[in-house]
Formats: C-alpha cells, structure tokens, sequence
C-alpha cells in the first residue's frame, strides 16, 4: 500500500466519511449502526477508497 502522510490520510478519511454521511454507498460489508466516520477508516484500512493524492513534483 502506498504511504500517506498523516494529513493526507486525515483528509483522504474525512473527505469519505463525508461522503457516506451524503448518502454515498459503503463499498464494504459494514456492522449494522456505525458512524460514517467509522465505515470511512474501515475502507481506508482496506485500501478500497476511490481517492486519488497528486502530489507536486
């Protein structure tokens, strides 16, 4: 797995749990009741987020 620095993995997590608060699919099996904040470092972990960092040159 690539290696994030911590602010990119802050906001790459905060950006999808943003996303799955707005009605974005989870994309995986999640346990019944957890925060979107929860489900978004689960698919971190997993590397399954649909996230793309670019950085400078």
């Amino acid at each position: 797995m690539f290696k994030y620095t911590r602010f990119e993995k802050a906001r790459i997590i905060g950006a999808r749990a943003l996303q799955i608060s707005m009605g974005a699919p989870i994309l995986i099996d999640v346990p019944e009741g957890i925060t979107p904040l929860e489900a978004a470092i689960l698919e971190f972990e997993k590397g399954v987020i649909p996230i793309t960092v670019i950085r400078p040159s």
